[in-house]
């Protein structure tokens, strides 16, 4: 399904007043959601709107700056002689939203907001502390869920706990947005939330900082391929995107393309067990782990590949797609997710199903063994990311979404207390750690 396929009024909306929560902003990237907040920000600032970015601290940020049209205020972790006793996640996201709020809080002092978009569900906390205390609607962004990544299986108390909230988040925002069609499923279905509440707004990509030089691009083919073709893979190395699919093809393709050089570029906690599946199957002349790859030596990497593979078992979205076409890169990826609504198989890429290496080693053999093909679906995959994704586009939508929830802000509250009134908070059901289903939304 296009991510076009929901139709959302993307009319210019009169100025709005947004107060984003995101526990990643720039400096401080861990995975794509920084990104993400950040181009969204400042696109929403340059169609007119007032951002305020409330965020994590790191050294050597100041806590409070205007960069890009946007105001950032980032919350400092509490002083040191009030250490937590424990490594755990959850306890760290309960002190870190005790110092957002505050800094959120400060922003309050010097104006007033429209409405809230919260990121996650590390920030839950925070934004519900923000709705009752402001009295504004509640937008929440759902970029995963804790089901999707574990493919339905959640055998720790810390897996049922971050499920948990993002059951809680979902229902207590007045829209919910998706990423995508598989995700809005996975919201309705997991989190009982209404199809009705869920807007489907992909994520953006801007193709021109993913447009390397040609010069570049020939560096990066120099560096990285042999005599044979490049074919490359970008990301988090986690089970989920996949890569060992891809380690397990190469044999089949190293017999058909001699020469045939695979580079993996990112890090992450499976590296040392994808390290040691390729020595295993003696790849170490064949396979490359770049490690981390910066704004411009990703780029011109994925220019200089003749296929990127996106292997990916769980996939709400599949940004590194798009970001690999804007770089002119023919696309193979993972018929999963998000993946499915972005690549349209023989028109802007190849598919394949995931977990498959057979079938994975098949849809890059089609690009390498066809260059006219290649090239072919690689320049309308281009095309296709310039039309459908640019963030004005994305910033648009995004800010319809807000506008709709200020409309039902009313209306969606008086449900909602009528539905506490009731004591239907719901609760979920979880036996044995499997997740079986939700019931009893409280909206």
């Amino acid at each position: 399904m296009s991510p076009d396929a929901d139709v959302i009024d993307i009319h210019p909306t009169r100025r709005q007043r947004v107060l984003m929560l995101s526990w990643e902003y720039p400096p401080v990237l861990v995975g794509g959601l920084g990104r993400h907040v950040h181009a969204l920000s400042v696109a929403l600032a340059t169609a007119g709107h007032d951002v305020t970015v409330v965020t994590r601290h790191t050294d050597g940020a100041p806590l409070e700056e205007y960069a890009d049209g946007v105001r950032i205020l980032r919350a400092a972790e509490d002083p040191v002689r009030f250490p937590l006793a424990t490594d755990s996640l959850l306890a760290w996201t309960m002190a870190f939203n005790h110092t957002l709020t505050r800094a959120a809080l400060r922003a309050t002092e010097t104006g007033t907001y429209d409405v809230i978009h919260a990121h996650d569900w590390l920030v839950a906390h925070t934004a519900m502390t923000l709705r009752d205390h402001l009295d504004v609607p509640l937008v929440s962004t759902i970029h995963a869920t804790e089901a999707g990544r574990h493919q339905g299986w959640l055998p720790e108390e810390m897996n049922r706990t971050i499920h948990g909230v993002e059951h809680w988040l979902s229902n207590s925002s007045g829209r919910v947005i998706a990423c995508s069609g598989y995700m809005r499923e996975q919201v309705t279905r997991l989190f009982g939330v209404p199809d009705g509440r869920v807007d489907v707004v992909p994520n953006g990509v801007d193709d021109r900082a993913f447009r390397a030089r040609p010069r570049a691009v020939a560096d990066a083919r120099a560096r990285f391929a042999g005599d044979g073709p490049l074919v490359g893979f970008a990301g988090r190395l986690v089970y989920e995107k996949g890569v060992q699919h891809l380690v397990r093809a190469v044999p089949q393709l190293r017999r058909r393309h001699p020469g045939l050089r695979v580079l993996v570029a990112g890090d992450g906690p499976y590296k040392t067990e994808l390290v040691a599946e390729a020595d295993r199957l003696d790849l170490h002349d064949t396979v490359r782990f770049t490690g981390f790859l910066d704004s411009v030596a990703l780029p011109a990497m994925l220019g200089a590949t003749d296929a990127t593979v996106v292997p990916s078992l769980y996939e709400p979205f599949g940004m590194i797609a798009l970001e690999a076409a804007a770089a002119g890169a023919p696309l193979a990826v993972a018929a999963t997710g998000g993946l499915a609504e972005i690549v349209e198989p023989g028109v802007t890429g190849v598919t394949f199903p995931h977990s498959d290496p057979d079938a994975l080693a098949g849809a890059v053999d089609r690009l390498l063994g066809d260059e006219v093909f290649a090239r072919r679906v690689a320049r309308q995959a281009r095309g296709m990311v310039t039309e459908r994704y640019g963030w004005t586009t994305i910033a648009a939508r995004t800010a319809a979404s807000y506008a709709t929830a200020r409309r039902e802000h009313g209306p969606f509250q008086a449900r909602r207390a009528a539905a506490l009134l009731a004591g239907g908070r719901g609760r979920i059901v979880i036996p044995d750690g499997n997740l079986l289903a939700t019931e009893g939304a409280a909206c």
